[in-house]
């Protein structure tokens, strides 16, 4: 088994949501610390693992191996329209075959959405980094994991053995912050 680092990154409103209504990331949810933050973890990864709505748009995306979650595929396949991409049916193949396919059989992950792929990994991740920006709200926006708002992000990493650290501000003027949550050994 690949000796691998799985590191999920996400920014939520105070109601849990990654986007709104539409499945798009608004701009009232973009901050600047929170994009240095996630640029910098993004840069020290090894490998990126997202859905086919999620992408990072970065300088740096061209440059970074990912695995793109899919189910327009039976198991795993080079994505033709992007050299450093692997496609990956999680019903066809392990993670770790995935892994294995796109050239990364150690190092560190950094899961980076949507929901499904986020709850995929909850009982893997080594730390999840939830970032929150407290005065914004998305109602009928996508949740960061399925359950969400029944049941806060913090409660659902908590029931899957994850434990808060200490957090970080990122922005204090729109008092958002980064807190990881860290899977105890």
């Amino acid at each position: 088994m690949p000796d691998l680092s799985i590191d999920g990154y996400v920014i939520v409103s105070a109601d849990g949501m990654l986007a709104n209504a539409a499945r798009v990331m608004p701009d009232e949810l973009k901050f600047e610390g929170d994009k240095q933050f996630f640029t910098a973890a993004l840069d020290r990864a090894d490998l990126i693992v997202h859905g086919r709505n999620s992408y990072e748009d970065q300088p740096n995306s061209p440059r970074r191996k990912r695995i793109i979650v899919t189910r327009s595929i039976a198991a795993i396949a080079p994505d033709p329209s992007n050299s450093k991409a692997t496609l990956w049916n999680p019903a066809g193949a392990s993670f770790e075959a995935a892994c294995d396919f796109a050239g990364v059989p150690s190092g560190t992950v950094a899961i980076i959405g949507g929901p499904e792929i986020f709850a995929m990994f909850l009982d893997r991740y080594d730390t999840f980094w939830l970032s929150q920006a407290p005065r914004v709200r998305l109602p009928g926006g996508e949740p960061c994991f399925p359950g969400v708002p029944a049941q806060s992000p913090q409660q659902i990493l908590e029931a899957h053995g994850l434990k808060a650290g200490d957090g970080q501000i990122l922005d204090s003027g729109e008092d958002v912050s980064v807190t990881p949550w860290r899977r105890e050994v």
